[in-house]
């Protein structure tokens, strides 16, 4: 298999819900006027705690300085495993379940922190541009190193000077952040990017409205609900991903669905905000999950990270998670 290094430089923002408005010209350019920019990678997602956008260096030009407005301390690089050769955001989907042994753990092991983005059509590794030479180290031997340079995929003759790494020492990752699974059912989807103008005003209001307070009341199906909502443009592709009410005030034939319709069920990670610099959280939920072979996709956030399992194996997960987060 080939592991493609992609040629964005990306950032990483938060930005705070009372914020938001002064960031939402640069958003709607970066999602809805894509002619207007030479940003090729964003990626939006609103949580309950506030909205985390990953983008290249293009991008990052639209958002001004804020208080409101919190920047990752580094620039990341996104890696993208490719099965067969190809365009990566063309190629199967590979599923982070699928990667959990092969790219996940042996970057855990070497101490090495990855962010999430899966979408639609892959799965993207972000790593500290700094940790290219390690992670080039550690892959190297698994898989076909290419990088992506000018829009040409070049071969990596050489991976570098190896003394020098240490070889690590192999420890259980036991899962040491709570878990919980909101109420809601998720679709993740796609749409032709020509079509984006025609939902352009509903996009709009699911990014930047629908994240209110539920009413006085509620259910407590309905109080469990969580505001998620996640938006890729990354190299022309489009990725969604959205609850399942959301979905249907989308027209008909808008939205790419499976033929399965497959829904998918929330686990979330962590109890408080979980940072950047520990290793190992995707690996504590991929792996179990490689495990047991149930597919997930894996998006991180600027606070929370969040894994999606089929509907039907929701319970099964949970169950196995908790078991390995509380096995000596």
């Amino acid at each position: 298999m080939e592991l493609h290094i992609l040629e964005h430089r990306l950032k990483v923002l938060s930005i705070e819900k009372e914020g938001i408005q002064l960031c939402t010209h640069g958003l709607i350019k970066l999602a809805f006027l894509a002619s207007k920019t030479r940003c090729k990678f964003f990626s939006l997602t609103e949580t309950p705690e506030d909205y985390t956008i990953i983008v290249d260096e293009e991008g990052f030009k639209e958002f001004p300085q804020s208080e409101h407005i919190s920047v990752a301390d580094a620039s990341w690089l996104a890696l993208n495993v490719v099965s067969g050769g190809g365009n990566a955001s063309s190629s199967q989907p590979i599923g982070v379940t699928k990667i959990a042994k092969s790219v996940i753990a042996p970057l855990a092991d070497h101490n090495i922190s990855v962010f999430m983005l899966s979408t639609y059509q892959t799965d993207f590794i972000l790593v500290r541009e700094r940790d290219l030479p390690l992670v080039m180290h550690t892959l190297s031997s698994e898989f076909t190193l290419l990088r992506v340079v000018n829009g040409e995929t070049v071969a990596v003759h050489n991976v570098g000077v190896t003394n020098g790494f240490v070889k690590p020492k192999l420890v259980p990752r036991p899962i040491i952040h709570p878990l919980s699974s909101p109420s809601n059912m998720f679709c993740v989807t796609s749409l032709d990017p020509d079509t984006l103008p025609s939902v352009a005003t509903l996009l709009m209001d699911v990014m930047f409205y629908s994240g209110g307070s539920k009413e006085a009341g509620a259910s407590v199906e309905e109080s469990s609900h969580i505001c998620f909502f996640s938006f890729s443009l990354i190299e022309g592709y489009v990725s969604l991903v959205m609850d399942e009410q959301t979905t249907r005030r989308f027209p008909n034939n808008v939205l790419f669905t499976s033929a399965s319709g497959e829904l998918w069920k929330m686990v979330r990670i962590g109890g408080q905000p979980l940072g950047f610099d520990e290793c190992g959280i995707v690996a504590q939920i991929s792996e179990p999950l490689a495990t047991a072979d149930i597919p997930a996709y894996y998006i991180s956030t600027f606070k929370f990270d969040h894994a999606l399992v089929p509907e039907e194996n929701i319970h099964s997960v949970i169950e196995a998670l908790r078991t390995e987060g509380s096995a000596p």
